[in-house]
């Protein structure tokens, strides 16, 4: 769920629990009993004033006021016993109150009490205090909001008049552990509402919730960390009207048959239950929501909705759903939005990321539907004319199918609200005539890329009424100038024609109208010069792949992004970078800048998080980055330049940096042993300088995954003791719903994600391909080219997630890696060639089944070669160079004594797998979907092939790679 989704799940709670913000109730005829009222103000002595909770809009503080000389039934808050005289009720809720809660609080003094509501208050992180066991009158018990901890104490178990708890929303601090539950489940045998969002259930098994009584009306789990199979029977409790559990690890399936038909909520998304939803949710006439999303829900959506004449917001997107929509979900009455997708807060039916085909022409008019929203399925055919008669549309996404459609008037101009138009994706043709678009005064976004349109036309004459545009986005749709239209559009804030064909310039009077602009994206054209950059508000200005020339005009100080790489510009970093103040993202890749970096890029790391300068020729010492602590600097890519000298000190302060490129330069040095210290580095590629000198003093570097320190001029032996700190390449880390790069650990809560591409070089063909799934926790180790001696060590067998390793072209001596490397379950590429090693080669080597690549030649290697598993599909050359070796691929045979069994057969899926390549992998970053190209440079795997087998490569290179490619990726996904 979004930050606000919860909002509507907040008011049908209000609804089930008129007492979930209590009422204070003034007797001023009643005089409390003393011994109450003592208790209040002690409590109120160890309290203090604090701040407004945030989720409090009238909050004050309540027991300010609270004065001895008066009667405590009068107080604000405090509701009595018009008969005795005792408080039963206590509603301190969004009362400002701040302080540690005493565990011996004198609130356990109020023997009558009935209700009790702390709610939205701030107890400092206090636990819950085990007094509350003595309020055995307590009916009702609100604790939300309150910055507790701790483990609910036992004793709220003996509470048996309780009918509501609320310990949510204390963010995890508050936990459960399996037996506390499990008394309160089994001892609460009045329970109707219990509300533990948040509250960390990671000990709790699900079988405990069977306990709940048949009272219970109200179950809230959101995001408790709560795992393995939740109880069916839960559903078919006979008063059960609230049921959240969205945001867990629960599997299980649907009851077939008794649902609670009170259920009015039901949310179970972002879990794991299983198996296809049957008919009889249809029985469930009384649901208002519904949530299915992100779960592996299959099969077709029964067609059960037609008595669900309450529904008004139902969410099944993310599953594996197929087959045709269900008629019936287009005629519930109570819909303001019929969608299909899963971004935003406004979609009531919402089935996107699924496999459905449609039809989509069963809408029946007059409707209220206000947002229909059917992207990324499989629908196909013709728009309906039957959604041109929504005359109260807002929204209409359409984006990501197989529709057809021509753009006309007499279709649009019944939508007099439409505000946002989404036809992207789809396989629009013919000629989109923006003109017909402006008789929707509203219109704000539009978005139409990726069609098949022959170009996109405007007529100014009728444009005027146009003036509410905000975003417009008209990327790979052929475009070939800028629409005219556009100089009289004062409100566009977004503007996205990326991937088209515009050639030519950006004139100062083409630019008029964009002065409003904050994202600008005319990446993937044929622009050459730019005369000015539009407005003084541009945040984010993408010009990647064009064939800009020319030096660049002034840069607007507002920008937050500023991409340019894979152009034609020369000459010195222009000096206006320097007056970005407001910057985050460079990336100046790419082009053919000359002269030194600017000292004020150095100056830039304590606000800007990526600096990408890579492949241009910039000359001259690194500057110092990071020359104070507080940066955040966490990518830095300055590879492939002329850039010489020793490593500035001040990188020691990068304390944020997770990337470092500074491949083929001609720096020198010896290693930078003093970057161990930075916690999250964990790409660092020192390729192709001139760094020499052993690595004695190396350690650390706990977070690397990716190191490649080839074609420089190391010496001396391998530490064991660098190695052995390579925690991170120990343990194989998978990230489960969220979109992650192992690379940068730049999530879906960031302001851009990394994109990996790998471009294989195959001697004069290169191809280049996206494994951005794949290259999800990828591990490198390339030490190759350089003049290391001596025997290899052994712990380079506890690197378990380790996929890639080469140590070629060195001076390495001893036997072959020992029989513990067999544990490197996950290694895909072994080259250890061209050294000085001996011996046999391991039969526990056999246990490398994911092993595609190896290369052993040009060592002094004998004895058979091991048969069986992936050894029986490497070729001659991974032998090449070893005399005394034999067995099968060799022609060579052994002797008797040692003659290994021939294989059976050899697989034709592995023809050609240990085929030679240069790799050269490029991590490039994405910034709010907008390419940030980050190129991390080339890593050399094996080289030096004979002829035969260029010619060789040559012939079968596309099928063999694309077989590699697919086993790799299979392999994963069964991870």
């Amino acid at each position: 769920m979004g930050n606000f989704l919860w909002l509507p799940h907040l008011i049908l709670l209000l609804l089930l629990v008129p007492g979930v913000v209590c009422s204070s109730s003034h007797n001023p005829n009643t005089l409390c009993v003393s011994d109450d009222k003592s208790a209040l103000l002690q409590f109120k002595s160890t309290m203090s004033i604090g701040y407004e909770h945030p989720f409090c809009g009238d909050s004050y503080p309540k027991t300010k006021l609270w004065n001895e000389s008066t009667n405590c039934c009068s107080w604000e808050g405090v509701t009595c016993d018009v008969a005795t005289g005792r408080v039963i009720g206590l509603d301190l809720g969004c009362s400002m109150i701040s302080g540690s809660f005493p565990q011996n609080t004198s609130l356990s003094r109020l023997k009558g009490l009935k209700q009790l509501n702390l709610a939205f208050n701030d107890f400092n992180g206090s636990e819950i205090p085990h007094g509350f066991s003595q309020l055995v009158s307590l009916e009702y018990l609100n604790l939300s909001h309150s910055s507790l901890s701790g483990l609910v104490p036992s004793d709220v178990s003996i509470l048996t008049k309780l009918t509501s708890i609320d310990l949510s929303r204390n963010f995890w601090k508050i936990s459960f552990d399996s037996h506390n539950f499990e008394m309160l489940t089994r001892n609460l045998s009045k329970l109707e509402n219990l509300f533990l969002d948040h509250v960390n259930m990671s000990a709790v098994v699900p079988t405990s919730f069977k306990n709940l009584p048949p009272s219970l009306k109200g179950l809230s789990l959101y995001e408790c960390r709560l795992q393995g199979e939740f109880p069916s029977e839960i559903f078919q409790l006979g008063n059960l009207e609230y049921l959240d559990l969205s945001s867990n690890s629960l599997t299980g399936h649907l009851p077939k048959s008794n649902w609670s038909i009170p259920l009015r909520l039901l949310d179970l998304s972002d879990n794991q239950f299983r198996g296809s939803v049957p008919a009889s949710l249809g029985n469930l006439t009384r649901i208002t929501s519904l949530d299915f999303s992100s779960n592996l829900f299959e099969g077709q959506i029964p067609d059960v909705f037609g008595n669900l004449n309450k529904l008004t917001t139902m969410y099944f997107s993310s599953c594996s759903f197929s087959g045709q929509l269900p008629p019936s979900l287009f005629n519930l009455t109570q819909l303001t939005s019929l969608g299909l997708s899963s971004n935003g807060l406004e979609e009531s039916l919402d089935l996107s990321h699924n496999s459905l085909t449609g039809p989509i022409n069963e809408i029946k008019n007059p409707n209220s539907i206000r947002f229909v929203h059917l992207d990324d399925n499989d629908i196909h055919g013709e728009i309906p004319t039957s959604f041109f008669g929504l005359v109260k549309l807002i929204h209409l996404d359409l984006s990501s199918n197989n529709l057809s459609w021509v753009i006309q008037s007499d279709m649009l101009s019944k939508l007099e609200s439409l505000e946002s138009l989404h036809l992207s994706s789809n396989n629009l043709s013919g000629v989109a005539k923006l003109d017909v678009l402006s008789l929707l005064k509203n219109l704000s976004d539009i978005d139409l890329s990726n069609n098949k349109l022959l170009s996109v036309s405007s007529d100014t004459g009728v444009i005027s009424t146009f003036q509410a545009l905000w975003s417009l986005d008209l990327s790979s749709c052929n475009v070939r100038q800028f629409p005219n239209f556009l100089r009289s559009v004062k409100s566009l804030k977004q503007l996205d024609l990326s991937n088209n064909v515009i050639r030519g310039s950006i004139l100062n009077w083409e630019s008029k109208g964009w002065e409003q602009l904050v994202y600008l994206n005319l990446s993937h054209n044929f622009l050459t010069t730019i005369e000015q950059f539009p407005g003084k508000n541009l945040q984010t200005l993408d010009l990647r792949s064009n064939l800009l020339r020319s030096s660049l005009p002034d840069t607007p100080a507002s920008l937050d992004e500023f991409l340019i790489s894979e152009n034609k510009l020369a000459g010195e970093i222009p000096p206006s970078i320097c007056n970005l103040t407001s910057l985050r993202i460079l990336d100046l890749s790419m082009n053919y800048f000359g002269g030194v970096i600017p000292t004020c890029l150095g100056n830039f790391s304590n606000r800007v998080s990526v600096i990408n300068l890579q492949s241009n020729n910039l000359r001259g010492k690194i500057p110092n980055f990071c020359v104070d602590y507080d940066n955040h600097l966490t990518n830095l890519a300055l590879n492939d330049n002329q850039l010489e000298g020793l490593l500035p000190q001040s990188l020691v302060n990068c304390t944020s940096l997770r990337f470092l490129n500074l491949a083929n330069n001609t720096l020198n040095g010896l290693f930078p042993h003093q970057l161990s210290i930075l916690p999250d580095l964990q790409v660092l590629i020192l390729r192709s300088n001139g760094f020499y000198g052993g690595l004695d003093a190396a350690s650390g570097f706990l977070s690397l995954q990716v190191i490649d320190l080839s074609q420089n001029d190391f010496t001396g032996p391998l530490p064991t003791k660098f190695f052995q700190s390579f925690r991170a390449m120990k343990v194989v880390v998978y990230y489960q719903n969220e979109q992650c790069s192992i690379y940068t650990r730049v999530c879906g809560d960031d302001n851009y994600n990394i994109k990996n591409v790998v471009e294989i070089t195959m001697k004069r063909l290169e191809m280049e391909l996206d494994l951005e799934k794949s290259l999800t926790g990828f591990t490198l180790i390339d030490f190759s080219d350089n003049r290391f001696d001596g025997q290899i060590p052994k712990v380079l067998g506890e690197l378990h997630s380790l996929l890639v390793l080469n140590l070629s072209h060195n001076s390495l001596t001893g036997p072959l890696p020992p029989p513990s490397m067999g544990n490197m379950a996950a290694l895909e590429s072994l080259d250890l060639s061209s050294n000085k090693l001996g011996g046999r080669i391991p039969s526990e080597w056999m246990k490398l089944t994911f092993l595609e690549v190896l290369n052993l030649s040009q060592n002094n290697l004998v004895g058979p070669i091991p048969v069986g598993n992936q050894f029986n599909t490497f070729d001659n050359d991974s032998y090449a160079g070893n005399l005394d070796l034999c067995g099968f691929p060799l022609s060579k045979k052994c002797g008797n004594e040692e003659e290994p069994k021939p294989p059976t057969s050899k697989l034709v899926e592995d023809d050609g797998s240990a085929i030679p390549f240069i790799w050269k992998l490029v991590i490039m970053g994405y910034g709010c979907g907008v390419v940030l190209g980050l190129s991390t440079g080339y890593i050399v795997f094996t080289t030096r092939r004979p002829w035969w087998f260029v010619r060789m490569v040559e012939r079968d290179w596309q099928r063999n790679f694309t077989r590699w490619i697919r086993r790799i990726q299979g392999k994963r996904n069964m991870h």
